[in-house]
């Protein structure tokens, strides 16, 4: 009879702990909902960028981004960052071909003006095989090659 009890028991234990992961889930699905989207598109020279924003709810941001340039390979990835003032601190991880299983990870600074985003430069360091922008040094966002504008998306 012990033995019975100690298996309803257990059994009862392993139903609530699933209850409460597909709860858990089921959150997390609801909180990656975008609440808006924002396309821009930023050209300079022969180079090209296109970035999708998603607003997710408590300010939290991903979307995509491909850089399309000239002098180098074309980069395809995400975004996940969050907006600290009028500045988007994000991550954006890539590869350099669809489909490439190497991955990259460079932090991305984004200044909001009006209805434009400016993407800015600054010195990046490594520790512990993490990039950062550099804390001593500011991020610059007046001598820039990437200025976007609000373009439409494409669906």
């Amino acid at each position: 009879m012990r033995k019975i009890s100690l298996f309803c028991l257990l059994l009862v234990s392993v139903g609530l702990v699933s209850c409460k992961n597909e709860e858990k889930k089921k959150e997390k699905l609801e909180a990656e909902k975008p609440i808006s989207v924002s396309c821009y598109q930023a050209l300079y020279e022969n180079d090209t960028i296109n970035l999708t924003i998603n607003t997710l709810k408590d300010d939290k941001i991903s979307g995509t981004m491909v850089m399309k340039t000239a002098e180098s390979q074309n980069n395809y990835g995400d975004i996940k960052g969050e907006f600290h003032g009028d500045t988007l601190y994000a991550d954006y991880s890539f590869t350099h071909d669809v489909g490439n299983k190497e991955e990259f990870k460079n932090p991305i600074a984004i200044l909001k003006r009006g209805d434009s985003l400016i993407l800015g430069n600054g010195k990046i360091e490594i520790y512990l095989g993490r990039s950062y922008f550099d804390k001593k040094s500011p991020i610059d966002f007046d001598n820039v090659r990437y200025k976007f504008t609000k373009v439409d998306c494409a669906k």
